[in-house]
Formats: structure tokens, C-alpha cells, sequence
């Protein structure tokens, strides 16, 4: 656990009490303060209570009196749609609003530190997609070159529930838009930024208000070095903000969409092999095609950002090679599961929006897709010009007569429940093809997440392949 500093006798109000919030309020007593914690469900506070937490109603009249901070769950809305009650209580209040994100930058370094002779590292990942995948690869390149490494975050543990550092130790941090957005301290030593496409829109009150939250990351502290992702105007934005001009190797530009020039630090994948250039010349190269943990541009594309932070960090080109062919992949992103007859079936649940299940459908030929949920704003018109490979779509959800319906081209059977999906699929699936569930959509109106989805997915396939 990573005490929080600076709130010795302090009250310290927490709202939200799932995995972030538990965790705040332990590290915050850690730190020597009193946490007082509320909840929206009766429930879960009955159960705070029971566990010694101290239960306060922060939407009171007085809730506020003698609170020196809040800190809110991630998930909790403290501006769009509307803020929460108690945010906006707070704000009238006067009081701080921050989030455990914040609290752990502001942490995490101790006088320790004072006697370690590599001092640690914080690498901190945002974007629309790949991130988990990105955190995930650069953290398994690590251990596997024997450095001291956590992961915590989106995923993995909760950023105060990881463990104080250790000399030289490298913590990978994934982070989403709803983390970024009210941290009050971003300190990363190296920040990464791997693509944006249109998300959280709601939450965020637009596409401008969700780049927004992710720039934070980069600007509020300011990184030693940043590793940015190129192929959309966001990311040629933000790295033309962050280098002092065309030289300056604090920016790392990443491309799997073309090959990048030029006097500066650059790692780009074409054709399935990454290049490293650097000072307008080519100091390293791998073969991407054979590494089977990352299949598809997409995943070359999370594969040149591991490559370019590991790189930072001191790593060899052929030490992260042989890490990357080691690499089993994240559950539910581009998962290999079976192979059976010559049919590949391969869970990506977590393809829930437009980009993210187009880059799924390009990664694989002859797709017989498993695809559809509780749809995003916007439509599907982004994934039209990425249906050539599919043969036919299964399509899942409440919403499966509508979303079929925008499928131009393409045979769609609407099997409503993924058992019926995961069963026509299989049984019309012929050799050389792929069996693929890259929904598209969220999985909330028949699963409680992604993960349950996708575990649903695995499970019928293996009970068919008997």
C-alpha cells in the first residue's frame, strides 16, 4: 500500500466506495488522516460501516464541516452529464476535489528513495484504444528483462494498493480519460499516448472535452519524455506542443500508418515490421508478423509504443524483441482461444467501440463476426469500409435488429444471445477462417461488463469444441 503523505489529522471525505475508494480510504488512514466515506448505496455503506470505516452523509446540510479534501471514484461524473450532488456540495463548500490518481503522484516518492542508487520510475498510458495491451506488454518486457516492475491502474490493482517502491523499479500505470480528467498531480516520468477515437462522449461533453482529459496527463506535470501516436490530428497536436522542435528526442512519434522522417526519435510499423529511427537513421528493426500475442496493426501499433518506452528506459532492440515473442496477450483483446479444424476463435470483447472492432476486423481474414450490444453515439458508418474480411455476422444484444440493419453488404443473422451466436458460428465456420466476438458496442444490456462477455464467449467455445 502506498500511504498518502501530507494529510496527517486531516479529515478526508471519499466518495465512492468500490475498488479506488476502499483502497483511498485505507492509504489515507495509512497516512495518518481520518477518512469519512458515503456511498449512493445503502448497501455498501452498511458495509463500510461494518468494516470500521467511518460513515458520513456528505449530501447533509453541514456534510462538508471540518473536511480539508474529496476525493471521488473515477466513475463517479463531476461534470458531465451533470456533477454529482456531493461534488457539487463540495465545490459550494469550498473544498478540494481529487481523485486516487492524485493522491498517489503525490505519494508515491518517499526519503527512501534517498538511498536507492537507480531512483523509480512512474510510466503512466492513456488513450482510446490499446492501452491495456500497451501497459500490459511494456510491463511484461520489463520482468522478463529482470527489472523490477508493477502494473496497477485500469488494470491490474488499484495505484494505492501497489507496493512502495523498490530501488530501480519501473511502475506501469494505465489510465483512462475518467482517471486523467481530475487528478490534481500527473507527474509521470514518461507519459503515453496511443491514439483517440470517439468515446466517453457524455462524460466528457464532447470529443474536444474527452482529448482534453487525456492532454492532462502531459501538460499538467509535464513528463521527462512522451511517446505519442501520430495517425489522428491529436496526437500530431499534442506532440508539435510538447517538442521544442524537430530534434528533440523528449518525443517519441509512433505510426503503424506510415513511415516516419526526419531528425527527431520516431518507432513505426509497416507491413508488420517495426523500425526505430533516430537522428534520421535506423537503429533498430523486428520482424513483427511471427509474434503471436499481437496480432493486427492495432496491436503493431501498441507494440511500437511498449518498444519506444522500454527503449527509453535504457532497453536493448534484441532484449525487447525476444520479450515481445513471449508475450501471451491480455484476456479479452485479440485472445487466441482454441484453433480446431483449421478455425481460429479469438475473444477481443473488449473491442466496445467503433475503432476499436474495425482495427479487430483488419487483423483477421474470413471472419465469421460475433458482434453487437448496447450501442455507442455516433452509429457504425466507421466500420463499413472495414467489412471486406467478414463472410458473415452473428449479431448479439437487444439491439440486434437495428444494429444488422446497418451492416450494408454483409449476411447478418440476428441470434440475439451469444449461445445462439457462438453456435451457428461454429457450426458454419469453415477452414481457414476465424471465429471472432469484437462487439462494437458495450456489453451492459446483457452482461455486467467486457469481461463477463467475453468469459461467456470462451466458455460456450470450449464446451462446442467438447
Amino acid at each position: 500500500m502506498i500511504a498518502v503523505q501530507g494529510v496527517e489529522g486531516q479529515t478526508i471525505a471519499v466518495l465512492g466506495l468500490g475498488r479506488s475508494g476502499r483502497a483511498a480510504a485505507q492509504a489515507l488512514m495509512a497516512g495518518g488522516a481520518q477518512p469519512v466515506v458515503w456511498d449512493d448505496s445503502p448497501d455498501t455503506r452498511a458495509a463500510a460501516k461494518a468494516e470500521g470505516l467511518v460513515v458520513r452523509d456528505l449530501t447533509a446540510a453541514k456534510g462538508f464541516e471540518g473536511v480539508a479534501m474529496l476525493i471521488t471514484s473515477p466513475g463517479i461524473p463531476h461534470l458531465y452529464p451533470v456533477p454529482h450532488p456531493v461534488i457539487a456540495a463540495a465545490w459550494a463548500a469550498g473544498v478540494p476535489v481529487d481523485n486516487d490518481i492524485g493522491l498517489f503522484f503525490r505519494s508515491f516518492a518517499t526519503y527512501e528513495w534517498d538511498d536507492f542508487e537507480v531512483a523509480p520510475r512512474v510510466v503512466a498510458v492513456t488513450g482510446s484504444n490499446g492501452k491495456s495491451t500497451t501497459s500490459a506488454l511494456i510491463h511484461h518486457i520489463l520482468t522478463a528483462a529482470g527489472r523490477p516492475a508493477q502494473l496497477a491502474g485500469n488494470i491490474g490493482v488499484g495505484v494505492l494498493d501497489i507496493a512502495p517502491a523498490q530501488d530501480g523499479e519501473v511502475v506501469v500505470l494505465e489510465l483512462s480519460s475518467y482517471q486523467t480528467d481530475l487528478a490534481r498531480a500527473l507527474t509521470p516520468d514518461i507519459a503515453v499516448f496511443t491514439n483517440l477515437s470517439p468515446d466517453h462522449l457524455d462524460r466528457h461533453g464532447g470529443l474536444g472535452g474527452y482529448f482534453a482529459a487525456k492532454r492532462r496527463l502531459f501538460a499538467e506535470g509535464g513528463p521527462d519524455r512522451a511517446v505519442i501516436g501520430v495517425d489522428e490530428a491529436e496526437g500530431q497536436y499534442l506532440a508539435n506542443q510538447l517538442a521544442e522542435g524537430q530534434s528533440d528526442d523528449r518525443v517519441i512519434r509512433v505510426s503503424v500508418a506510415g513511415k516516419l522522417e526526419g531528425p527527431g526519435w520516431a518507432v513505426f510499423a509497416r507491413k508488420g515490421f517495426l523500425a526505430e529511427w533516430r537522428k534520421g537513421r535506423q537503429v533498430g528493426t523486428i520482424d513483427l508478423r511471427g509474434v503471436a500475442g499481437l496480432p493486427g496493426s492495432h496491436n503493431h501499433q501498441n507494440a511500437c509504443a511498449a518498444y519506444a518506452v522500454c527503449r527509453a528506459l535504457g532497453l536493448g532492440p534484441r532484449v525487447i524483441e525476444a520479450a515481445l515473442h513471449s508475450y501471451p496477450g491480455l484476456p479479452h483483446r485479440s485472445q487466441r482461444i482454441a484453433e480446431r479444424d483449421g478455425v481460429s476463435y479469438v475473444n477481443d470483447s473488449k473491442a466496445t467501440n467503433v475503432d476499436s472492432a474495425a482495427k479487430a476486423l483488419q487483423a483477421f481474414d474470413r471472419i465469421r463476426w460475433i458482434c453487437g450490444g448496447l450501442e455507442k453515439d455516433g452509429g457504425l458508418s466507421g466500420l463499413l469500409p472495414h467489412l471486406g474480411t467478414v463472410t458473415k455476422a452473428y449479431v448479439i444484444g437487444r439491439e440486434a435488429q437495428h444494429f444488422a440493419m446497418q451492416l450494408k453488404g454483409v449476411e447478418a443473422e440476428i441470434c440475439t444471445t451469444m449461445a445462439r451466436a457462438v453456435e451457428r458460428a461454429m457450426a458454419e465456420a469453415q477452414p481457414g477462417e476465424t471465429v471472432l466476438l469484437a462487439p462494437a458496442c458495450a456489453s451492459f444490456d446483457q452482461y455486467d461488463n467486457f469481461e463477463q462477455r467475453g468469459d461467456d464467449f470462451v466458455a460456450l467455445v470450449r464446451a462446442g469444441l467438447g
